[in-house]
């Protein structure tokens, strides 16, 4: 692992390093000032190149940042942080991006189990459609732009409510040479990663796999249990347990949307990221207005419930034929 740069180093006469703020890798995140703007912090990110990689590996990986990166700051979008500048200093790479306060919605989960909760599904929902809009958005550039690392770490709430996707580390654009990418990139976390994100230099990824790793992370934000790797589930299918076996206040129609999102081949997912949202959301625009409330069930729902709805709504139903038939009587 690369040396995280200390407290106060300076780089490019234009940021001034306060702390490390996240590490993996490939490097570090640093919340940094902006020297030129008094009072105004970036986050940096840090990408570090394997020295032992050959020479011609090294230079790919140059050039795959710098494309990337002068993508990313062309994004405009209310829940994505900007991308406001990137440059190389001492074979490190560098994203300029804005600095998001807040905790990140791994953090809120742990808090939740630890009071012995679940994090309420309309809260939930109300974040998915935000982060939902985000990737709709990546996904209709041109050419589309996947994340590849969705999870709750790396989803932050902002004090005013807003959702960011944050950590650009696994951006990739939608390209032929997917060799490259793959060595340059990784393969994301495997508790949210889809099957053919395992592939390594053959895998092929699309905006499916971004589908499946926010249905992944849906699914462990609503139950407080992290999902069965697709490895696993793929050697037995049987692995994953439904939501509403955890979290029995869980509504049908979102167990149905995320069970979609994470079919383990591509192709049995919601072709896009706009189809999901519609299938976990409907028409319901979760803006967290006090007193709104989900979507009435529909037909599909009741058919789809579980035996002991369905033999209580039997019960009501003769219950009512008993009363009009001794009514009629009278």
């Amino acid at each position: 692992m690369a040396l995280a740069l200390r407290g106060n180093t300076i780089l490019r006469d234009r940021y001034k390093i306060r702390n490390i703020i996240g590490q993996g890798g490939m490097g570090s995140i640093y919340l940094a000032d902006v020297m030129l703007l008094d009072g105004r912090l970036c986050a940096l990110k840090e990408v570090f190149h394997d020295a032992t990689l050959p020479e011609e590996t090294l230079q790919q990986a140059r050039e795959q940042f710098f494309r990337e990166a002068t993508i990313l700051a062309r994004l405009d979008h209310p829940n994505l942080p900007k991308v406001s500048d990137f440059f190389s200093s001492d074979g490190r790479d560098y994203l300029v991006m804005d600095y998001i306060p807040g905790k990140d919605l791994r953090t809120l989960m742990v808090e939740a189990r630890q009071r012995g909760e679940f994090l309420p599904e309309r809260e939930v929902l109300s974040w998915a459609g935000q982060l939902a809009d985000a990737l709709i958005y990546l996904h209709s550039e041109n050419p589309p732009v996947l994340h590849r690392d969705i999870k709750p770490s790396n989803i932050k709430l902002t004090p005013t409510g807003l959702i960011k996707l944050v950590d650009f580390g696994l951006v990739k654009l939608m390209a032929p040479d997917e060799m490259t990418v793959t060595v340059l990139q990784g393969r994301g976390t495997a508790l949210y990663t889809p099957l053919e994100q395992y592939g390594g230099d053959t895998g092929h990824t699309d905006v499916q796999s971004d589908i499946y790793a926010f249905g992944a992370t849906l699914y462990h934000l609503l139950t407080g249990s992290p999902p069965v790797e697709a490895r696993e589930r793929f050697l037995n299918p049987e692995s994953l347990v439904p939501l509403q076996e955890l979290n029995s206040d869980i509504s049908n129609r979102t167990q149905r949307a995320i069970a979609w999102a994470m079919n383990l081949h591509p192709a049995d997912r919601p072709e896009t990221m706009a189809l999901f949202k519609k299938a976990l959301l409907g028409d319901w625009n979760p803006n967290n207005i006090p007193g709104q409330r989900l979507p009435n069930p529909g037909l599909e729902d009741l058919v789809a419930s579980s035996v002991e709805t369905r033999l209580a709504l039997v019960v009501v139903g003769l219950i009512l034929v008993s009363l009009i038939i001794t009514l009629t009587h009278f």
